[in-house]
């Protein structure tokens, strides 16, 4: 087990004094066996009230509506959890999804739903081809075996890049191009998992890099994405459950990856979300820092911040 802290801030600049509309921050970390929130800390400028939802796929969301204008929005979130990934996990199969091709029981089927349904037809050719490319000549393989292989070529055929902006690349993009996000990446494989029967979903969150923490380069550590919100898939495997990848890092099992919130598309997991009410160029630009350090870092903040302990 390990105690991490996480410090997430975004920062809005305007020209003039503008007006806000509601603002949905998927910022809390879910709950679960192998990961315990401790505390958090939310602060955000102008002053709001929030309330907090649990949205159609269980995520909590806070809800924060503004009353004032401001040339100025930012948002400071601190939390704290306990994190219990693994290396190199063994994960147990069920004998029926021990090889590819499978089928899942009708009763997981009827809740996995729209996970395994494809959501980009247009990729679906280059994608499915890519997929089989792991399977044997029979059209078969050993299912944990095509899975760290797909996670692995992505780590060591892809270039990764940032990109602040909201939106993804289509998977036949990020296929063509061979660059992306790490959410272009988590996209890329869930399609490819799903080509071939199995069902998959987006996950929003963090991961921690102990060489940004040490002041090393990070790329030379094997790990990037750190300082951004990270993304990542997560595979359902029956016997073993809903199983982390990160194809941009190579990572299997969630060693040093915060789960924050999941979801059937990228596009319903976006971490921070509204709107302004003013003229376009009175934007001036975006800011996102975050740091993941480990430890407990969160400190007595006097009274002006919201404060959202756990039991």
């Amino acid at each position: 087990m390990q105690v991490l802290s996480i410090v997430h801030r975004t920062t809005y600049r305007y020209a003039k004094p503008v007006g806000f509309g509601e603002h949905r921050l998927l910022f809390r970390p879910r709950d679960s066996h192998d990961m315990r929130l401790v505390s958090s800390r939310l602060r955000i400028t102008p002053t709001a009230p929030v309330r907090w939802m649990h949205d159609v796929f269980g995520n909590s969301v806070a809800v924060a509506t503004f009353e004032e204008p401001s040339d100025i929005l930012a948002f400071e979130s601190v939390i704290v959890v306990e994190h219990y990934g693994v290396h190199e996990p063994d994960f147990p199969l069920e004998d029926m999804a021990r090889e590819i091709p499978f089928s899942y029981d009708l009763a997981d089927v009827q809740d996995l739903g729209r996970t395994i349904a494809r959501h980009h037809g247009g990729a679906q050719d280059v994608v499915s081809l890519w997929a089989q490319s792991f399977l044997g000549a029979d059209g078969k393989a050993p299912t944990a075996e095509v899975l760290e292989a797909m996670n692995a070529a992505i780590k060591a055929e892809f270039s990764y890049f940032r990109r602040e902006e909201e939106g993804i690349q289509s998977p036949a993009d990020t296929l063509r191009r061979r660059r992306g996000t790490c959410r272009d990446f988590a996209l890329l494989m869930m399609e490819a998992a799903r080509s071939l029967g199995l069902a998959a979903r987006f996950v929003t969150g963090y991961v921690y890099d102990p060489a940004i923490e040490m002041g090393l380069d990070a790329p030379a550590n094997g790990i990037v994405g750190g300082g951004a919100t990270h993304a990542w898939l997560q595979i359902y495997l029956p016997g073993a459950g809903w199983v982390e990848y990160d194809p941009t890092n190579g990572i299997v099992g969630g060693h040093n990856l915060i789960r924050v919130g999941v979801a059937r598309d990228p596009r319903q997991a976006i971490p921070l979300q509204g709107s302004f009410f003013g003229e376009k160029e009175d934007f001036v630009g975006m800011a996102v820092d975050v740091q993941v350090t480990a430890g407990n870092t969160l400190e007595p903040d006097g009274g002006k911040a919201q404060i959202f302990a756990a039991d």
